[in-house]
């Protein structure tokens, strides 16, 4: 018969070890040294504390659980993160400065980033992504700071607007960012953001944007710099002519092999002088459409109802519907449709009326003739930047921003970009990491400890542990040697 041996409590003595993440520090060391980016920074500051050490542990902090300037401080001046960066005592004023640096020297740094990617990575092609994305400013001194379409959905903030190029798919790593006042739409902002990076690409590449970038400048830019472009169309009247032909017109089906009832998507093109015309039909945008159409009739139908309801017994409108300000003095008279229709003949009238036709149809343009399914794959593929934009401000954590000057504000943005920049390397090179999103990439980082183990005899040994197969293989170690 066995018998259950009774455990000892366990006896803890406490000592004077100390523990920290390294994953992060290892990564941005790494990195620094594939890239040879202390040659990029040095130049920028020979007097002090060596900048490129600076840069390289605030990337690191943003690895870690970063937080604000101040927090990046206090933790770079803990004793074993200042003994590891073999760092003075300095104020956070130094950060600052530092940021002022980058910010003012930002299209060098960004010019001898691409430099040094291009010359170490030989990528399959240079076709690119392009997109924009917006960024609340807390505080209203910055010049950056203004007010404009906020992805944020902050409308009471100011922000600023952020552009990035990304190398497409299958690289899809971030190669430029660009950073312009927060009032600044996507075709204003396409100029600088595509000029950044043009002249790393090879002639022909394909440059992929949506459509709120298109203009026939910016399509006339890329051309002019001998690249192709591929984007979404607005559809107007005269498509409105090919949609009411485009079943007469044989299209073809995109996806054949498709096996979900009601996903087909159809195509047919149209080639034109100097560009292709893509249009499509998606039979699941179709339901999405009409179950939104659906929803705005019922909402106009309701609105009716409580207006008729107001005239029927002589009541005022509400406020939302008229106009409340004692100067300003309007007299009219509302009627509607409803005395005339029962609910069924209402609802199909709002159907017919608000009902564009274009209920599942979109269109890509082109300068380049690809057959329907290579255009509408690599458009899709497009959403890659997406996940950069979410990388950024979720796992990155380049948000909040806080009012500074504009050369701040830019020196911020390059740091988070740095961070990002490893990550999807880590991803491009490491075959363990491609399909892993940044929060986990950042967790493997983290969980890898160096304990400092101080001897009796006033020495210090650091005993590594928490290996697990991914930041072994992105740190390039031997995963259980050892």
């Amino acid at each position: 018969m066995k018998t259950n041996r009774r455990t000892e409590t366990l006896s803890i003595a406490p000592t004077t070890h100390i523990s920290f993440p390294i994953g992060p520090l290892l990564l941005s060391e790494k990195m620094f040294t594939a890239l040879d980016l202390p040659s990029l920074f040095s130049p920028l500051k020979k007097k002090g504390i060596d900048i490129s050490t600076l840069i390289k542990s605030l990337t690191a902090y943003k690895l870690t659980d970063n937080f604000s300037i101040k927090h990046a401080h206090t933790w770079l001046m803990q004793p074993d993160t200042r003994e590891w960066y073999n760092l003075p005592s300095f104020t956070e004023k130094t950060l600052y400065r530092l940021l002022e640096i980058l910010g003012k020297n930002s299209a060098f740094i960004i010019s001898g980033l691409q430099d040094r990617i291009f010359s170490r990575y030989h990528f399959a092609h240079t076709d690119v992504n392009l997109d924009w994305t917006s960024l609340v400013l807390h505080g209203s001194a910055s010049p950056l700071g203004k007010y404009g379409y906020s992805r944020d959905h902050r409308p009471d903030k100011q922000q600023i607007t952020l552009g990035i190029t990304e190398l497409a798919h299958p690289v899809n790593v971030p190669i430029g960012v660009t950073v312009k006042p927060g009032n600044v739409n996507d075709v204003t902002h396409f100029r600088s953001t595509f000029l950044q990076s043009q002249k790393k690409l090879t002639q022909g590449s394909l440059v992929i944007f949506d459509k709120g970038a298109g203009s026939k400048q910016n399509l006339e830019l890329v051309g002019a710099c001998r690249h192709d472009y591929l984007t979404a169309k607005k559809l107007n009247t005269s498509d409105d002519k090919i949609i009411e032909t485009f079943w007469q017109r044989d299209p073809i089906k995109i996806n054949p092999e498709e096996k979900e009832p009601n996903q087909g998507v159809y195509g047919i093109k149209i080639v034109k002088p100097g560009s292709v015309n893509y249009f499509y039909f998606s039979e699941g945008l179709e339901a999405q459409n009409l179950d939104t159409l659906s929803r705005k009739v019922y909402r106009q139908f309701l609105e009716a109802e409580m207006i008729q309801e107001c005239i029927s017994r002589k009541k005022k409108l509400p406020k939302k519907i008229g106009i409340s300000n004692p100067l300003v003095k309007i007299t009219y008279s509302v009627q509607t449709k409803l005395v005339q229709m029962s609910e069924e003949e209402a609802l199909a009238y709002l159907r017919e009326r608000l009902n564009t036709g274009r209920g599942g149809f979109f269109a890509l343009t082109s300068s380049r003739n690809l057959t329907l399914a290579e255009a509408l794959e690599r458009y899709r593929k497009k959403d890659s930047i997406e996940k950069i934009f979410h990388s950024l401000k979720n796992e990155i954590e380049i948000k909040p921003l806080r009012v500074w000057t504009e050369n701040s504000i830019r020196g911020a943005i390059l740091i988070g970009f740095l961070a990002q920049l490893f990550v999807s390397l880590v991803r491009y090179e490491v075959p363990e990491a491609q399909h892993v999103a940044t929060k986990f990439i950042k967790y493997s980082l983290m969980n890898l400890t160096v304990t400092m183990m101080k001897g009796k005899q006033g020495g210090r040994r650091c005993l590594f542990s928490n290996f697990d197969a991914l930041n072994t293989a992105i740190l390039g170690l031997k995963y259980g040697a050892g």
